[in-house]
């Protein structure tokens, strides 16, 4: 109702008035549209750049690597602030070669996956420019058979429909935050060869993507910041 009654004031001004601020800002308008223009020329041109480095990290990519991301929207910024010693990377998943084609499979809420189930995206859409700032890649140590049984374990998660954890309670298995999603499938895919460390704050209990690439078998292999 207080829209509509604006709106209808706005509408009573006098002719004369609308003319008077038309002419004044004219000019402003002109300057405005050329600084759009350009922007969106930059826009275009960054777009370009990132997604030539996103081919360029694809072809890296190995069977079994943490594929981390950070977003620039505000919930990224907050997650990726909840991790207790590195706080670069706000959002993990697991590679998986298919086809010579890269996959993702990664857990996602939020409105960005309406049915909260568990993703597998092409890397490309993972990494994707317009809503992320940078990407990274990282690899374990361990044995092919290892791996193998980390993407198994992944993929079994994935074909369960799990969903993503709104609680992000670790105590619970049937649904799923994404370095948990991660933590889980390296921790059991691995017979518990693999452990790691947990954050806390306060008495909350939760893994942190950095709890992961900082294990000392994990290794950063590439690091891209979108310029």
């Amino acid at each position: 109702m207080l829209i509509l009654q604006t709106f209808y004031k706005k509408i009573r001004w006098p002719l004369c008035c609308l003319i008077f601020l038309f002419s004044c800002r004219q000019a402003k308008d002109n300057t405005d549209i050329a600084s759009f223009k350009e922007d969106t020329l930059a826009k275009k041109a960054f777009v370009q750049r990132a997604f030539i480095d996103i081919n360029k990290a694809e072809k890296f990519v190995q069977n079994g690597d943490i594929i981390t991301r950070t977003g620039n929207d505000f919930t990224s910024q907050s997650l990726k602030a909840l991790n207790q010693r590195d706080k670069t990377f706000s959002h993990c998943g697991i590679a998986s070669i298919e086809n010579d084609s890269v996959f993702v499979y990664h857990a996602l809420g939020g409105d960005w996956n309406p049915n909260q189930k568990i993703r597998r995206d092409p890397f490309i859409s993972f990494a994707e420019p317009y809503s992320n700032n940078e990407i990274g890649i990282f690899r374990f140590d361990i044995d092919t058979s290892l791996i193998n049984n980390i993407l198994n374990t992944a993929k079994h998660y994935y074909r369960s429909g799990i969903t993503f954890d709104m609680d992000f309670d670790l105590a619970t298995d049937n649904k799923m935050y994404c370095a948990e999603y991660v933590y889980k499938s390296l921790k059991n895919g691995s017979k518990g060869k693999l452990q790691f460390p947990l954050s806390h704050i306060g008495t909350f209990e939760f893994i942190g993507v950095d709890d992961i690439i900082l294990h000392p078998l994990c290794k950063k292999k590439l690091h891209v910041v979108y310029k």
